[in-house]
C-alpha cells in the first residue's frame, strides 16, 4: 500500500539516554534525508553525517541509515537517525522533520501497522513482536522469538492450505466430474486428513494455558490463617519490604503482588488477607478477595505456623496445593514438623527459602511446558481455532458435497483470520494447478 503521508517517531527508550534512534517511514523519506543532510545517502550503509535545521543551523552529528522499500521493516522507504539521546536534540530533529510537507508524528503502533498492511508481517507475527518487546524473562523472549520468526504462522497457514486442498477436491468433483483427471470420490482422499486435522487443532488448543503461563506468568497465591507468616514470607521471597508485617491479625487486607524470575519464567506471587471466620467488614472484603484470587491461581501455597496446632483451613478446590510450614526457627528440631508439610521454612533465618524457590520454579516449568513449543498465544487464536474445528466436525457428518464444501470454506476462513489472510483465489490456484482443468 502507498500512504499519502510519511511518519516519524522516537523508536528507542526514554530520554535522556546515551543514544536515541529516530525512525522515519514513507514516500517523503528520501526527500527528508536530502533536505536535512544536504546530500544524498547511500543505501543500507551507516554514515556519520551532520544534521541541519531548515535555517542551516546544526542539530547534531549522528549516524544515518537509509533502507529503500520494499526491503525494509514497513515495506516503505525507511530512514533511521542515531543521535545523542538528549531531549533537546531529539525534539529539534523531530521538529525539523515534521516541518517538511506530508511528514507527521506517528500514531502508537503505526510503523508495525504499515508493515502488516504491506505484507511484511502477518497478525500472529505482529502480536509476537509486541510480546518480544515486552518480554521480561528468558522463556518469554524465546517463546516470542519463535512466533515472531513465523513458526506459528506457518503452522496455521499449513492447516489452512490443507482445508483449501480438501475444499478444492470437493468443488472439483461437483463442477468438473466429467473431466478424466478429477477423482470420482473425494471421501477416501480428504476426509481422513480432515479428521487428523481436527485432532491436531484439539491438541494445539489444549496448550493455551501453558502459553498463557509463559506470556503472563505462573500465578502463585499465598493463603493461610492470620499470623501464619504470609507477609513475612512474601517479603523474604521478594527480597524487599513489599508488605506490612505485624503481630496484629488482619494487617493485610488487600492483594499484594510481586513478580519473580524463576528458571527463566515469570512467576506472579500474591500475598492475601489471613483466612478466618470472625472478621470485620473491611477485613471480610479482603478475605473474599483472597478466596476469589486463589480460585484462578495455578498454585496455592498454604501456610501454617508450625508452632501451633494444625488447623483445617477451607481452601479453594482446583489449583495445585503446596503445604508449607513457617516459623520453623522456633522449633528445637525441624524434623518434628517436616512430616506434616511439603516444605518447612523460616522467613527470619532464611531456612528452606532456596528450596521453596526451587520448587516454585520447577512447578512453573512443568506447567508451562517447553517455551520452544508452538502454543496458542492469544484467546483470539483459540476462539477462531475452535470455530474452525467445529466447521470441520460438521463437514465430517454432512452428506451433501456442497454443504461440506461450505463448511470447509468457513473453517479455512477462521484460520485465515488468525494470521490476517483470507484469499478466495487460493481455491482456484489449487484446482487449476492440480487438475489441469481447461486443457
Amino acid at each position: 500500500m502507498r500512504f499519502s503521508d510519511s511518519i516519524v517517531a522516537l523508536s528507542s527508550g526514554k530520554l535522556p539516554a546515551g543514544v536515541a534512534v529516530v525512525r522515519l517511514s514513507g514516500s517523503r523519506t528520501r526527500f527528508a534525508l536530502e533536505t536535512i543532510l544536504g546530500a544524498s545517502v547511500p543505501e543500507r550503509e551507516a554514515m556519520l553525517r551532520r544534521l541541519k535545521q531548515s535555517d542551516g543551523s546544526l542539530i547534531d552529528t549522528g549516524l544515518v541509515i537509509f533502507f529503500p522499500g520494499p526491503a525494509s521493516f514497513t515495506g516503505e522507504d525507511v530512514a533511521e537517525f542515531q543521535v545523542h539521546g538528549g531531549k533537546a536534540v531529539v525534539s529539534a530533529l523531530l521538529r525539523t522533520l515534521t516541518a517538511i510537507d506530508s511528514i507527521r508524528h506517528a500514531e502508537p503502533g503505526e510503523f508495525t501497522r504499515r508493515a502488516f498492511l504491506n505484507g511484511k508481517l502477518d497478525l500472529v507475527e505482529t502480536e509476537a513482536l509486541a510480546d518480544l518487546i515486552n518480554a521480561e524473562t528468558e522463556s518469554q523472549r524465546r517463546f516470542a522469538l519463535l512466533n515472531a520468526s513465523g513458526a506459528q504462522s506457518g503452522l496455521y497457514d499449513g492447516w489452512r492450505r490443507r482445508l483449501i486442498h480438501a475444499r478444492a477436491m470437493i468443488e472439483a468433483e461437483i463442477d468438473f466430474a466429467d473431466e478424466d483427471d478429477i477423482p470420482g470420490s473425494v471421501s477416501d482422499t480428504i476426509w481422513s486428513d480432515m479428521r487428523k486435522l481436527s485432532n491436531e487443532i484439539t491438541g494445539h488448543v489444549s496448550g493455551f494455558h501453558a502459553g498463557e503461563i509463559i506470556r503472563e506468568g505462573f500465578d502463585v497465591v499465598i493463603l493461610g490463617a492470620p499470623n501464619a507468616g504470609k507477609s513475612s514470607l512474601f517479603n523474604a521471597l521478594a527480597r524487599r519490604e513489599a508488605a506490612i508485617v505485624s503481630d496484629e491479625p488482619g494487617t493485610t487486607r488487600d492483594l499484594l503482588e510481586v513478580v519473580l524470575d524463576l528458571h527463566g519464567l515469570k512467576v506472579r506471587l500474591t500475598d492475601t488477607a489471613g483466612l478466618r471466620e470472625q472478621a470485620g467488614t473491611i477485613e471480610g472484603i479482603g478475605i473474599k478477595r483472597a478466596r476469589n484470587r486463589a480460585q484462578s491461581a495455578d498454585l496455592i501455597v498454604a501456610l501454617q505456623d508450625v508452632t501451633v496446632a494444625l488447623a483445617d483451613i477451607e481452601l479453594p478446590s482446583g489449583p495445585r496445593l503446596l503445604r508449607v510450614g513457617t516459623k520453623v526457627d522456633l522449633l528445637a528440631s525441624e524434623t518434628k514438623a517436616e512430616h506434616a508439610f511439603d516444605l518447612v521454612v523460616s522467613a527470619k533465618t532464611g531456612a528452606g527459602l532456596d528450596q521453596l524457590l526451587e520448587t516454585l520454579g520447577e512447578l512453573a516449568d512443568g506447567a508451562s511446558g517447553a517455551a520452544g513449543s508452538l502454543l496458542p498465544t492469544r484467546l483470539r487464536h483459540v476462539e477462531l481455532l475452535e470455530e474452525g474445528k467445529a466447521f470441520i466436525e460438521r463437514a465430517l457428518v454432512q452428506t451433501d458435497l456442497e454443504l461440506q464444501a461450505e463448511d470447509l470454506r468457513l473453517a479455512g476462513e477462521r484460520l485465515g483470520r488468525i494470521v490476517g489472510i483470507v484469499d478466495v483465489e487460493d481455491l482456484l490456484d489449487v484446482i487449476f494447478s492440480q487438475f489441469c482443468i481447461g486443457k
